[in-house]
C-alpha cells in the first residue's frame, strides 16, 4: 500500500508503460511489487520460530541474486533476458552451496544415476531453477496471474507437507503464500501495483527451491508429484520455447501467443465485449489461476506413485496442446499447438 501511495515520489523509476508485445493495461503503474513480497518476507524471518528461519533464511540469502537483477530491470528497463535467466539460475548454486541441497533425483532411471554425481546434480540444479523462475516471467501479464499460481502451488506443496507429517515446511509454504497475497489483494483486481521481474523471478525461484528441499527432505515422494503440482507454468515455458522455435524467433522473444493471452482474445474480449479492458483482464488473471489448479489438485488426489503421477502430468500436458490448438486454430486437432506462422485472427 506504501507503494501505491508514494508511487509520485519513486514512479520517475518504478512505472511501468502501456508500451510492448505483452502489455495489457492502459495505465502507467508502479512495476516494483517484488520489494513488498521480499520486505515481508524479511518480516516474517524476523519473528518466526528458529525451525522457520532455518528453512526460510537460506531462500531469502540464495534468492538475493534473482530478485536484484530483476529490481534492475524493473527500474532501469535495461538488463537482458540472459542476465536475469544466469543470476536466477545462480541462485541455484548459492542455494547449493548454503544448505548442501540439490535435485539428485527425478524418479528416471538413468537419469537418477547421472544425479548422483554432484557437478550434473548441481547443473541440473540451476537449470531447474532458472527454468521455474522464467516459467513466473512468462505468466506475468495479467492482474493476479503470477501471484495466484504461486499461490495456488504453495498452498498444494502445504498440503503435501502436511500430509507427510512435515508441519515445519508446510509453515513455510504458507509464509511464502501469505506474502504473495499481500501483493495480491493490491495486484487483483484493480491492478494498483505490478509484481515486476524482481518478484516474479523471485517467486519462481522460492518455487523451485521449495521443491528442491521438499524432495531432500522426503524421498519418499515421487519426483512426478513435485512436478505436476508446477505443472502449469513449467507448461507454459516449455510451450513457449517449441512455439517460438518452430517460427524461427528466440526461446526468449516477447509475443502474444500464451494460452493467457488467447484465452483474453478468444473467450473473455468475445464473450465480455462491454467490459472494461480492466475487467477482462482480472477476470483472464483468476480463470487462468483456477486452470493452475488443476494439476494441484489431481496431483493431490491421485496415488502418491510415480506411474499415476506421471500419466497425471501427461494427461495435463494433452489437455494444455489440445486448448491450445483450440483456440488457436478455432478446432479441435493435435497439429496445431505449436504453429509455425503466425496465429490467425477471426
Amino acid at each position: 500500500m506504501l507503494l501505491v501511495l508514494t508511487r509520485r515520489w519513486h514512479g520517475r523509476f518504478s512505472m511501468d508503460t502501456h508500451g510492448g508485445i505483452q502489455k495489457f493495461h492502459t495505465d502507467p503503474t508502479p512495476r516494483i511489487g517484488g520489494v513488498a513480497v521480499f520486505g515481508g518476507l524479511i518480516c516474517a524471518y524476523a519473528v518466526a520460530p528458529i525451525s522457520l528461519q532455518s528453512l526460510l533464511g537460506p531462500m531469502l540469502l540464495a534468492g538475493i541474486p534473482a530478485f536484484a537483477f530483476g529490481l534492475l530491470e524493473d527500474i532501469t528497463k535495461n538488463v537482458s533476458v540472459g542476465t536475469r535467466l544466469l543470476a536466477t539460475m545462480f541462485c541455484g548454486v548459492v542455494g547449493w552451496a548454503i544448505t548442501g541441497f540439490s535435485l539428485t533425483r527425478v524418479n528416471v532411471p538413468g537419469l537418477d544415476w547421472m544425479l548422483g554425481y554432484t557437478i550434473v546434480s548441481l547443473g541440473f540444479t540451476a537449470f531447474a531453477v532458472g527454468g521455474v523462475a522464467n516459467a513466473i516471467n512468462i505468466i506475468d501479464g495479467f492482474n493476479g496471474l503470477a501471484s495466484g499460481t504461486a499461490i495456488v502451488i504453495l498452498c498444494g506443496f502445504a498440503a503435501l507437507s502436511w500430509s507427510v507429517g512435515d508441519v515445519t515446511f508446510a509453515y513455510l509454504c504458507l509464509v511464502l503464500a501469505g506474502a504473495t497475497c499481500g501483493f495480491f489483494l493490491l495486484n487483483w483486481p484493480f491492478g494498483k501495483l505490478f509484481l515486476g521481474d524482481g518478484g516474479a523471478y523471485f517467486l519462481g525461484f522460492a518455487l523451485a527451491w521449495t521443491a528442491v528441499l521438499f524432495l531432500a527432505r522426503h524421498p519418499q515422494v515421487s519426483a512426478w508429484q513435485v512436478l505436476l503440482v508446477c505443472a502449469y507454468p513449467i507448461l507454459e515455458v516449455c510451450f513457449s520455447v517449441l512455439r517460438r522455435r518452430r517460427r524461427g524467433l528466440s526461446p526468449g522473444a516477447p509475443d502474444r501467443l500464451h494460452l493467457h493471452s488467447l484465452v483474453k482474445q478468444r473467450l473473455v474480449r468475445q464473450r465480455f465485449s462491454q467490459r472494461s479492458n480492466l475487467w477482462r483482464n482480472s477476470a483472464t488473471g483468476i480463470l487462468m489461476c483456477c486452470v493452475s489448479a488443476v494439476p494441484v489438485v489431481v496431483a493431490l488426489a491421485l496415488p502418491a506413485d510415480n506411474f499415476p503421477m506421471a500419466i497425471g502430468l501427461f494427461l495435463c500436458a494433452g489437455a494444455y496442446w489440445l486448448v491450445y490448438a483450440r483456440l488457436s486454430q478455432f478446432h479441435w486437432c493435435l497439429g496445431a499447438a505449436a504453429p509455425k506462422c503466425p496465429v490467425p485472427t477471426p
